[in-house]
């Protein structure tokens, strides 16, 4: 464990590679997967295609409990972390393959892998993320958002890459592009392991603590309090997340359909569009890193970065429904309608994602961690779900009142986050 009291531990940074290389291949996927399910080959209709992305989208959020629960238990995190990323790769070569097996098929196939593999992959790198540091470290915040950065590269160049190779060649090569990365994260995780981490995560986490005092003991009251405190920001987190990841799905139709995407005479392919907002979390994430930093202990509380993050979420669907209601009265609408919704939502995203996964491991009793982090995804699923609902509903004659809906409720959270917030940092117990 690195205590340096100014420079981010150097294991952070070989994280953050192979967290970026595994998003490159989610994203990658991501950004034509609705595209794919809608496109001749496998022909479903918007409203099909919309709840089988947010079932998915749920799913893979779902299976980080119980992967983080393996984890604990079982495996460790290094093991996790391996098997998840074989999965994933397989999962897109399965996707990749559709020309030998029946679309419908390698579909399924490939999902069920990719589902099954993030399950093992996410909640652990995170957590081992989290064991780089002591329990009031006050680099932790700065730390997740520089990996949240990492993220977001990969993020970031997967719809240039991918979503280019499968609109403007072929899906299969897009996909196939996705697996190389995943490809490249296994090799870079399995290369630099034991140079960078030690002997971090090789043990699972009761195993490594059967022999602290409090290991058998029930949980303390400032623990029950904190849980308490998990439980809430995941709850709240459900409904930015569902909102949120319509960037892949009514947004990425609304992109399609209803704006002028032609630029110098080049129409800049539908898929780039998921690329802007992690392009924005690149350029923003090192100033919130030095923000979080420079203000010390004059830092935004938890609860006030959830409430600021829910409220930007929230203006951001704002912007878009009045692009929706020119749409409605003038036709192809300007992209800079979608950059700022973008633009907020990113806002939005440094205030809740990264500040979420640095909170779930200081909160979390020691030996749960990883189970934890899983709850904490699972927000995304039920997130999935709801969003997938939602998608399903888009109809371009009533997108102004599609868009008011995550708007309103959206604004409505924060304000209730704001009101919590002194019983949520009473629950907290002196971490912020």
């Amino acid at each position: 464990m690195d205590t340096n009291k100014n420079k981010q531990p150097p294991a952070l940074f070989m994280l953050s590679g192979v967290e970026m290389w595994e998003r490159f291949n989610y994203y990658g996927m991501r950004a034509l997967l609705v595209l794919f399910m809608t496109s001749q080959i496998i022909g479903l209709s918007d409203r099909a295609a919309g709840r089988v992305y947010g079932l998915f989208g749920a799913l893979v959020y779902l299976t980080p409990v119980f992967g983080g629960l393996i984890a604990d238990a079982y495996l460790g995190k290094r093991k996790s972390i391996i098997i998840g990323a074989v999965l994933m790769m397989c999962g897109q070569f399965v996707l990749a393959s559709y020309g030998f097996l029946p679309p419908i098929a390698a579909l399924a196939i490939g999902l069920t892998l990719i589902i099954a593999g993030n399950g093992f992959f996410k909640p652990n790198i995170s957590s081992i993320v989290g064991e780089l540091y002591d329990e009031n470290d006050n680099r932790r915040d700065a730390g997740f958002t520089i990996f949240y950065m990492g993220i977001n590269i990969g993020a970031f160049l997967a719809p240039l890459v991918c979503g280019y190779l499968g609109e403007k060649v072929a899906f299969r090569y897009g996909f196939l592009a996705a697996g190389i990365g995943m490809l490249i994260s296994l090799v870079w995780f399995i290369w630099l392991k034991n140079r960078f981490l030690g002997d971090i995560g090789i043990r699972p986490a009761i195993e490594e603590n059967k022999n602290d005092k409090g290991e058998n003991e029930p949980l303390t009251k400032v623990e029950k309090d904190r849980i308490l405190a998990i439980f809430i920001f995941t709850f709240f987190s459900i409904f930015f997340w569902a909102f949120y990841e319509q960037a892949g799905s009514s947004l990425t139709l609304f992109a399609d359909r209803s704006t002028d995407r032609v630029i110098f005479g080049w129409e800049m392919p539908t898929s780039f569009f998921q690329s802007f907002p992690a392009l924005l979390v690149v350029l923003l994430a090192p100033v919130f890193a030095w923000l979080w930093r420079r203000m010390g202990e004059k830092e935004l509380s938890t609860p006030a970065k959830f409430a600021w993050g829910l409220a930007l979420l929230g203006i951001g669907y704002i912007i878009i429904a009045i692009a929706a209601y020119a749409y409605k009265n003038s036709g192809l609408v300007s992209i800079f309608w979608l950059c700022g919704l973008y633009l907020m939502h990113v806002l939005g995203e440094l205030c809740i994602s990264p500040v979420g996964l640095s909170m779930i491991t200081k909160l979390s009793p020691a030996k749960y961690v990883s189970l934890f982090m899983g709850v904490w995804f699972a927000s995304d699923f039920f997130g999935g779900l709801l969003g997938g609902f939602f998608a399903g509903e888009y109809n371009e004659a009533s997108l102004v009142s599609l868009f008011s809906i995550p708007a309103a409720t959206a604004l409505i959270c924060a304000l209730i986050i704001w009101a919590l917030s002194g019983k949520l940092k009473k629950w907290m117990h002196g971490i912020n």
